[in-house]
C-alpha cells in the first residue's frame, strides 16, 4: 500500500504509481489496487488495519516485530524470511512500510512451535542486522527484544545507556527489567 494522503501536490505521485504496480508485480503479487479517492484510501486502510487481528485468529500467539532495514536490502530481507519459514516450518507473513524499509514480521506459531518460532525469530534478527538493518523500526525495544539488542549495539553504547538510565533511574524503579539486557558481570 501507497498512501499519498501526506499532503502532496495535486496529482501526488505522478507516475511513481505504475512504477510502483511495475516493481511489485511478481509471481507473489495477489492483488493490486489503486485508491482514486480519499473514500478508497480510507478503505484500503481499514483493510491494512485488519490484517495484524485476522493474522491472531489464525495464529494467536503469533509474533509480531518490527524491524527495519535500508530499502535496497529489501528484496534480501523478504528472500531470506521466505527461507527462514520453510526452514523452520513457521509460516512467516510480512508487510510494512516499504519505502523506508520497516517491515512488520508476523511469525503464525501454534502452540507446539514455540520452541521453532524462537529460534526461527533469533534468526530473523540475525538476518535483519547481516542486511545492515535495526531490530526495532517504530514500536521499541520493550521486553520482547531486550535480549537482543546487545547483538546490534557495541559495548560502548550499551555503557553508556546503562548509564543515561542510572543517572534518571538511580533506583531502578522505572520500567525495572525492561529496555536493556542484563549488564555483563565483573
Amino acid at each position: 500500500m501507497v498512501d499519498d494522503r501526506g499532503g502532496r501536490p495535486q496529482g501526488g505521485f505522478g507516475g511513481s504509481a505504475e512504477r510502483v504496480g511495475q516493481a511489485a508485480g511478481n509471481d507473489g503479487l495477489l492483488d493490486l489496487s489503486a485508491a482514486a479517492t480519499w473514500d478508497e484510501a480510507e478503505h484500503l486502510w481499514q483493510v491494512r488495519k485488519a490484517l495484524s487481528p485476522a493474522l491472531r485468529q489464525v495464529a494467536p500467539l503469533k509474533i509480531n516485530e518490527d524491524v527495519v532495514v535500508p530499502v535496497t536490502e529489501l528484496p534480501a530481507l523478504i528472500a531470506g524470511l521466505d527461507e527462514l519459514s520453510a526452514k523452520h516450518g513457521i509460516p512467516i507473513v510480512n508487510f510494512g512500510h516499504a519505502g523506508n524499509g520497516n517491515i512488520h514480521v508476523n511469525l503464525l506459531a501454534q502452540p507446539q512451535d514455540m520452541e521453532r518460532a524462537e529460534r526461527c525469530l533469533d534468526e530473523v534478527f540475525g538476518l535483519v542486522l547481516r542486511l545492515r538493518g535495526t531490530l526495532s523500526g517504530e514500536h521499541g525495544v520493550g521486553l520482547a527484544k531486550r535480549d537482543y539488542v546487545d547483538r546490534e549495539l557495541d559495548a560502548e553504547s550499551m555503557r553508556l545507556m546503562r548509564a543515561v538510565k542510572a543517572q534518571f533511574d538511580p533506583k531502578g524503579i522505572l520500567n525495572p527489567g525492561k529496555m536493556l539486557p542484563a549488564a555483563p558481570c565483573g
